[in-house]
């Protein structure tokens, strides 16, 4: 048995963190909460104080914290209540802190994702929006500080498993040619396309399989999700897009697979509930209890696949070609994409709209190299502007 982790919880208000302290709860004399982090939902992180009693408290907003700091001041607790980016970096850095999990959505959670990266935790990496957006950035800061980076999006995790132990600098050295990427084709999988300028958000954020935050839930049904694990995926495992196919496969059981030059193809399964691949890495390369009922395969009954179809998740091919023009292009996919989910979650454009603002960005942006961070920055908030000036544009007409 391991001796106890200590460990920062980066967005534990939403869906990662909550699941991740379920399964920490089942171990408790594995694992302690230095720090929890959140948003702006102050209600949420003062019940999580309450019952964790961690050190620090994060939260992004300083009248947010303020009101944090009072309400756990009249409770008796002496958690040390932080604000902001500078607030969320020191707890991901903290010295007496070893495992950091990173599940803070969009390009919110780059800079203490990389925070912890630099400062060599063990990085559990739900937040895709690092490596989408400062890919060689980040895996070089893992492996100058001696990090150990482990993939909690159930796909990539799934990949993780069955992928050799000890995996060589280049992945074909194993034998592997091809990684298989599900996706369950979310709530839209069999809608007709002349139906889809009607969705509203809430039919969007209605997944089938996952309970997942909004954002991420209308990025499923987009497939702008899929699209983004391909570019994370290219970084986590040092493949080429050319080896990565999307595939769907509507039951959620089969989290995605690797396929292999002897004719192999190793998948792995489970029921869809993120505490699986949540306790894998926490208690890697251990096993333990994530609380997840067994799969029962006579239940499932059949596996369903198919190929994506690209006219109807035009997301998917604008990830594939950001990835192609490289630079700060999947930069500026990810900051339009948070802009245009926003304004659809918003009522201000229709979910039809999404993908053609992503594509207007993209092709009305300067592709740059986009290596350090401030170079990474620039890139994100000129994206935005483009994105945000389009919305504009679209309502004025």
């Amino acid at each position: 048995m391991n001796a106890s982790r200590a460990i920062t919880i980066l967005g534990s208000t939403g869906s990662i963190g909550q699941n991740t302290l379920d399964v920490v709860s089942r171990h408790q004399d594995r694992y302690c909460i230095v720090a929890l982090t959140a948003n702006t939902d102050v209600d949420a992180l003062e019940q999580q104080c309450l019952q964790w009693r961690p050190q620090y408290a994060v939260m992004s907003d300083q009248g947010c914290a303020q009101q944090l700091f009072d309400r756990l001041k009249a409770a008796g607790l002496d958690t040390q209540v932080l604000a902001g980016t500078e607030g969320l970096n020191r707890v991901a850095s903290l010295d007496q802190v070893d495992t950091v999990v990173a599940g803070i959505v969009g390009a919110a959670g780059l800079l203490p994702t990389l925070s912890a990266a630099e400062s060599g935790k063990r990085v559990l990496l739900a937040n895709k929006e690092a490596l989408v957006m400062s890919g060689r950035l980040f895996m070089d800061a893992v492996h100058n500080s001696g990090a150990t980076l482990l993939p909690v999006d159930s796909e990539h995790n799934a990949i993780f498993q069955c992928m050799p132990y000890q995996l060589p600098e280049l992945p074909e050295h194993s034998g592997i040619n091809r990684i298989l990427l599900t996706a369950s084709g979310g709530p839209f999988r069999t809608l007709p396309l002349e139906q889809f300028r009607h969705i509203t958000p809430e039919q969007a954020v209605s997944h089938p399989n996952w309970v997942m935050g909004q954002k991420i839930s209308v990025d499923s049904a987009t497939m702008m999700n899929k699209g983004l694990e391909v570019i994370e995926a290219h970084w986590l495992f040092n493949v080429s897009q050319d080896l990565i196919e999307v595939v769907i496969h509507p039951q959620s059981i089969v989290h995605s697979m690797v396929s292999y030059a002897d004719g192999s193809i190793l998948a792995q399964l489970g029921n869809p509930d993120m505490r699986t691949p949540i306790a894998h890495c926490l208690a890697w390369p251990e096993r333990i209890d994530s609380g997840v009922e067994p799969l029962d395969i006579f239940d499932v009954a059949k596996l369903e696949f198919e190929k994506p179809d690209l006219d109807r998740f035009p997301c998917l091919k604008l990830c594939y070609q950001a990835m192609q023009a490289g630079g700060s292009a999947s930069i500026a996919l990810n900051a339009a994409n948070e802009i245009a989910v926003e304004a659809f979650l918003q009522r201000k454009i229709a979910f039809t709209a999404i993908a053609g603002l992503i594509e207007s960005v993209l092709g009305k942006i300067t592709i740059t190299d986009a290596n350090t961070l401030d170079e990474i920055l620039i890139a994100d908030q000129s994206a935005r502007e483009l994105a945000k000036s389009h919305i504009h544009n679209l309502q004025t007409v």
